[in-house]
């Protein structure tokens, strides 16, 4: 975890579910977000390959935290993701995946995100795109 925000940002390193999947945040900023995972065997669904919950976890997180910081000098928010639609493109079943989230348009409550999630090979495995409302409940994205 390189970025020491992530320590105070709801779902910071006390976030089970994603320390239980695995999923590393690598980079966070205004309007960006990154992630990581290694697939391991209890990622696979029945076809040995990379489950559409996992994927979809996968991009929420990243859609959701880019846009947490509205600015450099302020701490990441919390938000809620109103909707999220995802295009499954392709499959996975081994090595490492990276989600990325984009803040595409966001105003004072609502902001509007966009994500892939790539092999480590650069295969697009799928897309999102999300709407999201920050709020000042501890509630986790």
């Amino acid at each position: 975890m390189s970025n020491p925000i992530f320590a105070d940002a709801p779902g910071g390193p006390d976030n089970a579910l994603l320390a239980h999947l695995g999923i590393e945040l690598i980079n966070a900023e205004v309007g960006h977000a990154v992630f990581e995972m290694e697939i391991g065997p209890h990622h696979l669904n029945r076809q040995d390959s990379l489950h559409g919950g996992v994927i979809a976890t996968l991009l929420d997180v990243a859609c959701g935290y880019a846009g947490l910081m509205t600015s450099d000098k302020e701490p990441m928010g919390n938000a809620v993701t109103i909707m999220l639609n995802i295009s499954y493109l392709s499959k996975a079943s081994t090595g490492r995946v990276r989600s990325t989230g984009t803040v595409t348009r966001s105003g004072r409550s609502i902001y509007f995100a966009s994500g892939e999630l790539r092999s480590e090979t650069g295969e697009l495995i799928a897309t999102a795109q999300g709407s999201f409302k920050r709020s000042a409940s501890t509630g986790r994205t």
